[in-house]
């Protein structure tokens, strides 16, 4: 049958060439195949034959024989019952072991021994996932072993090991199915990110996930197997949990059969002893949650050198394994035993000995047990321990701290008394709040004041208090009315009442005082004491004023604000109305377009202009002043008309450049700008242009576009005197020139340069008009800085 398939797989490679005789590279693929298969029959015949080498010792041990009649009477009990050798193998060691993978088997043969002739396959299979895993080098291994022997004939595509650190992390032990870069993006998985093999750590069960979408948590190869469904057993052993089995399956999944779901916990438990003796497989310092390994000695020293009360505890297995109690390893000196118990009985009794009712309502030894199993810290404020002792009913409230340190647990236990701790928070209240409390007794005439309100009052502890008769004389004169009704409601009326005054202090200081009184009434319904608190209010007094009035200075700001970019839009759209009219010249067509700026405040100083000189010739400029608000505007005002006028004396670009920058530097408060100066001669077809720190203009030939040759020139205003290079180009009929402010390209994430490319690219595609191209630009520009943009461009005709 191999050979029958190695010969199709030839043909098939053979005939993609054409060829009826197989091709070379079909011979390969064959031979790869048939290697492969060879592979995977040689793993599954050495698997077989250490079950069956453990069920010989297993008949020599039982039988007290030597080898070769171990070997006799297995053959002997195949032929007899008609079973393969594999599988009397496995029901030997099975009757043998009697561990969990023998509890498994005998539920599944229960399950399916009437309705299945092939019953015993997943006994075999378990026990060849058991020796694969047994025999591997490394978690990786144990992977494979696991999903190939006894999740893949389950429909499971892929499996991921994940081991628990001391942190609450999760780091990839092992995976099987999934591609490598999958698992190099999942090695990692810091402390509380929610996953599905998280859920499994801190619910400490079995997840059973129908589908990864649904659930919507996150997970190692949730792309590949976007709708499967997942299974997340805890890896547990003597209590704690080592890690996490995660196994995926292709499509959404159904509940599963009680016998499945104990196969999946007993893999889990083989993945909790593989994990457990070999811990330095996974190198999670690499992934910033290195694993805490100090011995409970090195813990012991630690625990004696903290100031907070700290016990140590280990765990206590029972006579099958598992995890029944916590032994109490080590208490500090500063450590207070809610019974008033000595420190040596405490030391080395069991915690449900010591404290049995710490698995009651406070939860205390649950929540160790969980640090205990996941690694995963506990901190809890002021937990009620109430009935933790028992027959000693006390009232105890505790700072709870809670972290695993290797196999140990260590608990730092801080009891407070309640009483002294909420005086306390009273005193520091008042305190803080400036809170000061009194009681008037008006039939004694008695008056108790505390410390906070003689201090609000300016006057000693050693003084009389003042009565609530009184209190006028104390405060401002302005303030009387306001008292009067404060007392004749608390006196008269008898209902509490508050009342906000001045109160004028011995030392001249005034205090603004709000002021809080309730009438006490005796069993005849008579006033006989009143109870009242007062609190300054200086400090929000104050603040309230300096609010309104920076309220009132901020709006005054504002509306200057708001009038001053509205003056800077008045004089830019005068200068330069958003509508120009188009320019009239011989042989040429002009356009201009200008966009300010989206944001009031960002109004700058961008100009252009385009004007036929009275020598016939076309002046063309744009520029850019430094800055933004009315200051660029009038400056950029001022260099505009410049230029015009100085355009009317017929000296060339360089020279008119020279000039404007004398302006910009002596006759403009020394404002800096760029700008790029053209004359263009219609008769000649000619351009004789100058720039001056400015953007050289953009060509446009054909289907070609490139800029100017970047000619020399400092901006305007930088220098006192300056010269500047000119240059002429020979224009032809149909050749569009543009010349544009950096608004048009400039962005935050990109150099000019780049910038630059993208506009030749976009302005190669002619439009059929010359007001469409520029319309065109404005609107797939990509510049993100919100500045101005100016624009001209000329067509020769």
């Amino acid at each position: 049958m191999p050979a029958n398939k190695d010969s199709a797989a030839a043909e098939s490679a053979g005939g993609l060439s054409g060829d009826s005789s197989p091709s070379p590279v079909g011979r390969l693929a064959a031979t790869v195949e048939r290697l492969r298969r060879e592979v995977q029959a040689a793993q599954a015949e050495a698997d077989g034959r250490a079950l069956i080498e453990l069920a010989k010792g297993i008949l020599v041990e039982r039988l007290g024989c030597g080898p070769a009649q171990a070997a006799r009477q297995l053959a002997e009990l195949t032929e007899q019952g008609k079973v393969p050798l594999l599988e009397l193998a496995v029901d030997v060691i099975n009757q043998a072991a009697r561990d969990r993978l023998s509890e498994v088997t005998d539920t599944f043969l229960s399950a399916t021994a009437e309705a299945d002739a092939d019953s015993s396959a997943p006994a075999v299979r378990l026990r060849e996932a058991e020796s694969g895993v047994l025999a591997a080098d490394d978690t990786q291994a144990v992977a494979d072993s696991l999903l190939q022997h006894a999740l893949a004939p389950l429909g499971a595509v892929a499996v991921a090991i994940w081991a628990a650190g001391a942190d609450g992390s999760l780091s990839l032990a092992g995976s099987a199915g999934f591609s490598a870069a999958e698992a190099g993006r999942w090695r990692y998985v810091p402390p509380g990110v929610a996953t599905v093999a998280r859920r499994a750590l801190t619910s400490r069960t079995t997840q059973w996930t129908a589908s990864v979408s649904q659930e919507g948590l996150p997970t190692i190869g949730h792309t590949h197997y976007p709708d499967g469904g997942r299974v997340a057993a805890p890896a547990s052993a003597g209590g704690r949990i080592h890690g996490v089995l995660e196994i995926a399956w292709p499509s959404p999944l159904h509940p599963q059969p009680p016998q499945v779901v104990r196969q999946v916990d007993a893999l889990a438990e083989l993945c909790a002893h593989t994990l457990e003796a070999q811990p330095l497989l996974v190198d999670s310092q690499s992934f910033h949650g290195p694993r805490v390994s100090a011995g409970v000695a090195e813990l012991v020293d630690l625990v004696d050198g903290l100031h907070d009360p700290s016990v140590v505890l280990v765990p206590h297995l029972d006579e099958n394994g598992r995890l029944s109690d916590f032994r109490i390893r080590h208490v500090n000196q500063r450590f207070l035993d809610p019974a008033g118990r000595p420190s040596g009985v405490i030391n080395g009794a069991l915690l449900l000995e010591a404290y049995p009712m710490a698995a009651g309502e406070s939860e205390l030894f649950q929540h160790i047990e969980r640090v205990y199993a996941t690694g995963e810290p506990f901190r809890a404020e002021r937990m009620d321990l109430t009935a933790l002792v028992d027959q000693v009913p006390l009232a105890t409230v505790a700072d709870i701290s809670l972290s695993r340190h290797g196999d140990s647990v260590l608990l730092i236990w801080r009891i407070e008394d309640e009483t002294a701790r909420l005086a306390s928070l009273l005193q520091h209240a008042q305190r803080l709040g400036r809170i000061g409390g009194f009681e008037e007794n008006l039939l004694t005439g008695e008056i108790t004041w505390n410390g906070t309100l003689f201090s609000l009052y300016g006057r000693p502890t050693s003084s009389a208090p003042v009565p609530l008769e009184e209190l006028a004389a104390h405060a401002h004169p302005d303030d009387a009315v306001a008292i009067g009704r404060f007392l004749r409601t608390v006196l008269h009326h008898r209902r509490p009442a508050t009342a906000a005054f001045r109160l004028q202090r011995p030392d001249g200081v005034t205090r603004h005082i709000r002021m809080v009184a309730e009438p006490v009434l005796d069993a005849d319904d008579r006033l006989f004491v009143v109870r009242g608190a007062c609190q300054d209010i200086s400090a929000q007094h104050w603040t309230e004023v300096a609010l309104a009035a920076t309220r009132d200075q901020l709006a005054h700001s504002e509306q200057q604000a708001h009038e001053r970019n509205r003056l800077t839009l008045q004089l830019q759209h005068a200068i330069m109305p958003p509508a120009q009219a188009p320019l009239k010249a011989p042989g040429l067509q002009v356009a201009v377009r200008y966009r300010p700026a989206e944001t009031e405040q960002l109004v700058g100083g961008d100009w252009y202009d385009a004007v036929v000189l009275p020598s016939g010739l076309v002046l063309l400029s744009v520029g850019d002043v430094a800055g933004h608000g009315i200051e660029a505007a009038t400056s950029m005002v001022v260099l505009r008309n410049a230029l015009r006028g100085l355009a009317v004396t017929g000296a060339g670009p360089a020279q008119l450049l020279s000039w404007l920058n004398i302006v910009a530097h002596h006759l403009t408060g020394a404002v800096t700008a760029t700008a790029v100066c053209g004359l263009y001669d219609p008769v000649r077809r000619t351009l004789r242009w100058a720039r001056a720190g400015h953007l050289p203009p953009v060509l446009v030939r054909g289907t070609e576009a490139g800029p100017l040759s970047l000619l020399k020139g400092i901006l305007l205003g930088a220098v006192p005197e300056a010269s500047y290079e000119e240059a002429e180009i020979q224009l032809a009929v149909e050749d569009t020139l543009l010349m544009y402010t950096d608004g048009l390209v400039e962005r935050r994430d990109r150099s000019v340069e780049e910038s630059l490319t993208q506009l030749l690219t976009s302005v190669r595609t002619t439009p059929t008009t010359l007001d469409h191209q520029l319309d065109r630009l404005l609107t797939y520009s990509r510049s993100d800085t919100d500045d101005d943009t100016c624009i001209v461009g000329i067509r020769v005709a």
